[in-house]
């Protein structure tokens, strides 16, 4: 049970970043036509990093939800093996190992993306180091 309530807040923290992702987006396609040539390159990098880290999010949501979804039959058939009396260890330990493997692979697609977040994050710093540097030597020749 405890798992159970754990997976909560992963949920809810996982998809905070799905909608903070999907907002992002939007943002950046918001009239994108207006922006000139190499702005709309920039942002199609961003829009390609976010894509995939929607993608690595809802890969990482599926597998919390098998995680859950484990769990809770993991639950059921512990209660059903103990009222009716059955001995069903090999079952019992497979549900287990699937759902802790589930919830491994959920954290990893999970912390791919965080990582690739400073990707995208990587490509705004660029073009501000770009636009800083055309400033200060602007201001330098001055």
């Amino acid at each position: 049970m405890i798992l159970i309530s754990g997976l909560g807040l992963l949920f809810l923290t996982m998809t905070n970043r799905l909608g903070r992702v999907i907002d992002r987006s939007r943002s950046l396609l918001d009239n994108l036509e207006s922006y000139p040539e190499s702005y709309i390159i920039k942002i199609n990098q961003e829009v390609a990093i976010l894509w995939k880290r929607a993608r690595y999010i809802r890969t990482s949501i599926l597998l919390a939800c098998m995680t859950c979804i484990g769990a809770s039959w993991l639950i059921i058939m512990l209660f059903l093996s103990a009222l009716v009396n059955l001995d069903l260890p090999m079952l019992l330990s497979g549900i287990f190992i699937f759902s802790m493997l589930c919830l491994s692979f959920s954290l990893l697609f999970f912390f791919i993306d965080v990582n690739m977040t400073l990707s995208a994050f990587k490509i705004e710093m660029e073009s501000h180091d770009k636009k800083r540097l055309i400033i200060e030597t602007k201001g330098y020749y001055k």
